[in-house]
């Protein structure tokens, strides 16, 4: 029987799985010893492959950040067939000829997805829509109006052309729908198009290559299994800046005190040259080497002026 667990594991999702599915094969892992609460940051389609960070514990607190972390993905389009739900498991609602596209004229075409673009969420999402997940109205053949909303493409590169097929690597922020990008671009294009296949290769600072394969979450890994391949939940933002307190100030915190800014600096601005512009953003409250809280700080003005509130707090 597994010992309870808080962090983030690391998986890659295998062809056909629900991401829900893969968080029911961690829990099991638990079965027989003390419930643990076990979630996921950011949905695979059951079509889609690769990483899928789940949430152990107290590690299901730190969904919001983990999720806004910029995704790198690799996706083929399939020009000349559009889906209703935009990838290979929809219904067919059309098929055209694909002319002989030149693969420079695609690339100079991809373009024009890179940077700040706007797309609209596949009706087959689970974005609330007057209060229901929009896939759930598109099921039952009711209309879903979802409005079209900003995102960033930081890059899309072309890695192959063999028509009716592109597949290219894309990198962009959290929000971003690969299913609208590839229908968007095949319309772009001409024929149309739809998503036929999407493996999620990065999130934020974590890749798929250091992820364990879902189809290896069985009963027969629980043996040592969470202590070799879970990250802690400091180690789970690694990207985040941190400051140390004392274990005094550690205690406070978990008991619901909202420290000031002055808390945090007192005694280490001169040796540590701590200033509020380094941390202007989310910040981690570390004490004996574990995660305490999360604060959100923020710079009033161009001086010393800062405003910072606890956002999440975590048990030793």
């Amino acid at each position: 029987m597994e010992h309870a667990a808080d962090g983030i594991l690391l998986t890659d999702k295998g062809h056909g799985e629900t991401s829900h599915g893969v968080v029911k094969k961690v829990k099991a892992l638990f079965r027989g010893g003390n419930p643990v609460k076990v979630g996921h940051a950011g949905t695979l389609d059951p079509f889609a492959t690769g990483l899928l960070i789940i949430l152990l514990g107290q590690g299901t607190k730190l969904s919001q950040f983990i999720m806004s972390a910029e995704k790198v993905y690799l996706a083929t389009v399939e020009l000349g067939v559009e889906t209703d739900t935009l990838d290979p498991t929809g219904k067919v609602l059309r098929t055209s000829h694909v002319p002989d596209l030149r693969p420079e004229y695609i690339r100079e075409r991809a373009d024009r997805f890179v940077g700040k673009i706007r797309q609209v969420p596949p009706a087959y999402s689970a974005i609330r829509y007057k209060g229901t997940r929009a896939y759930k109205l598109a099921r039952s053949g009711q209309g879903v109006d979802l409005k079209a909303r900003e995102v960033t493409v930081y890059s899309l590169h072309i890695l192959a052309v063999d028509l009716p097929q592109i597949t290219m690597r894309v990198r962009c922020s959290s929000g971003t729908y690969i299913r609208s990008l590839a229908a968007d671009f095949g319309k772009d294009l001409g024929p149309g198009g739809y998503l036929l296949s999407l493996r999620r290769l990065k999130s934020g600072p974590f890749d798929v290559e250091d992820a364990l394969p879902s189809s290896e979450i069985t009963g027969k890994a629980r043996d040592g299994f969470l202590s070799k391949r879970v990250l802690t939940i400091r180690d789970a933002l690694p990207d985040m800046g941190e400051i140390v307190i004392n274990a005094a100030l550690a205690e406070k915190v978990r008991h619901g005190y909202q420290p000031v800014w002055e808390d945090l600096i007192v005694g280490r601005k001169r040796k540590t040259g701590i200033h509020p512009g380094l941390y202007d953003g989310w910040i981690k409250l570390v004490s004996d080497s574990k995660l305490v809280a999360i604060m959100k700080v923020n710079l009033e003005d161009e001086v010393s002026r800062v405003k910072a509130k606890i956002e999440r707090v975590f048990s030793a």
